[in-house]
């Protein structure tokens, strides 16, 4: 397969901070790339990029090897399906009025969105009664099952995940991330996801791309991360990393 989305000597000011520096980067299709680092390294920015929100100051970004221009951004959106940290979700609606938003607006006819939303429920184990209610009354988990639901609505083949799991506890987490596997596996979509964890990273990541103040630092499997660092920085992120995940167990067990 080939990239789907490349970034060619990308940079991104804001005032005059560069948060991204001549970005050179391709995401695969059918890949799961993971986006990794600290806060204020750039990841988020990069994904707004993807989405559109932000548009380079420097540099191109290129869709199934054409330039993105601004006149391509709706056909470019109805490519994509994203899931935020909170879901994202519209608190006046009901979850199947959320979900049932984009297909009205491309004209879908109702039979064929509730068609979509009852495979979509069963896809991400929802309990059939939880359409019914706003998200003010959904537990954290089912507002992420629900916005994961929204994002794969029209069957986009490109899906952007900027830190879904991090607001959730670690019981919940746990099984989001089990779903969330047995999900991309199945569904064979390019995924983009954005975290500051390395457990997540390996977890899901085909190949994560660790970033420092707009650069990307390394690129690669979580074990060539852990076992072949590229700098003194990569190196002291994993230490870090591995350390917390260390002392989280050892307060778990007492």
């Amino acid at each position: 397969m080939g990239a789907m989305l490349v970034f060619q000597e990308v940079t991104k000011r804001y005032g005059d901070k560069r948060v991204l520096d001549r970005i050179d980067l391709a995401f695969e299709e059918g890949r799961c790339t993971v986006l990794l680092g600290p806060s204020g390294c750039g990841k988020t920015t990069l994904l707004r990029l993807l989405v559109g929100l932000e548009w380079p100051d420097e540099g191109r970004i290129l869709v199934r090897g054409a330039p993105l221009r601004p006149g391509d951004l709706r056909a470019h959106r109805l490519r994509l399906g994203l899931v935020q940290q909170e879901g994202g979700l519209f608190p006046h609606l009901s979850a199947r009025d959320n979900l049932a938003l984009l297909p009205r607006d491309l004209g879908w006819e109702r039979d064929r969105i509730d068609a979509r939303i009852e495979e979509l429920r069963q896809l991400v184990s929802l309990p059939a009664d939880a359409l019914a209610r706003h998200p003010g009354r959904l537990s954290g988990g089912q507002v992420q099952r629900v916005a994961l639901m929204r994002a794969l609505m029209t069957d986009p083949p490109l899906l952007l995940f900027d830190e879904p799991l991090g607001a959730l506890d670690p019981m919940i987490r746990f099984d989001l991330q089990e779903d969330l596997a047995r999900i991309f596996a199945r569904l064979d979509k390019t995924v983009v996801l954005v975290t500051h964890d390395l457990a997540e990273a390996g977890f899901f990541a085909d190949r994560i791309v660790l970033m420092r103040q707009g650069c990307i630092e390394q690129q690669g499997a979580i074990g060539e991360l852990i076992e072949k660092p590229a700098s003194a920085f990569v190196s002291a992120f994993v230490r870090a990393q591995r350390q917390a995940l260390s002392t989280s167990a050892e307060g778990g067990g007492e």
